[in-house]
């Protein structure tokens, strides 16, 4: 049997097993009311302290954890900036004749890269600029190549 019957199984099973315990627990609370109106309350205290306690603890985990998600991502963002920056004082390096035409390149590699975030709500035309960035990327890997194997000694720093 699949994994996902097992796993609809088990969920269906606890489900009913809670809306079972949670019909039992009622019908005891109304039994012992009932026998002790003022000692059903009795105890309850420690009870609601340590639910809310571990409420809490749910919630600062959960807060904890989109907090490292968000600066996982800024580190993203700022790390492909810099590799982008990088790469673009590197077309120096590039013979002369090739590099306004990989400038161009790298401008609208930033440009696709910019629409993708731009458009990230929409995720089809997110795709379709990631698409395009691709594209742009690997057009750029060629053009260097071809300039750094024909084109002759780099050029230099002074």
């Amino acid at each position: 049997m699949p994994y996902e019957i097992y796993a609809v199984l088990l969920a269906l099973g606890l489900f009913v097993a809670m809306i079972a315990m949670q019909e039992l627990g009622h019908r005891l609370g109304d039994r012992v009311e009932r026998l002790d109106p003022e000692g059903a309350h009795a105890g309850t205290g420690p009870v609601e302290g340590a639910v809310f306690a571990l409420l809490g603890l749910l919630v600062a985990f959960s807060f904890s954890g989109a907090a490292s998600r968000f600066d996982a991502r800024r580190q993203l963002i700022v790390q492909e900036a810099n590799d982008v920056g990088t790469a673009y004082l590197r077309l120096d390096f590039a013979p002369p004749a090739a590099q306004p035409e990989l400038r161009d390149l790298f401008r609208r590699y930033l440009d696709t890269r910019l629409a993708v975030y731009r458009h990230l709500p929409d995720l089809a035309a997110a795709r379709e600029e990631l698409t395009k960035s691709e594209g742009l990327q690997q057009e750029i890997w060629a053009k260097s190549f071809a300039a750094c194997r024909d084109g002759g000694p780099p050029a230099r720093c002074c």
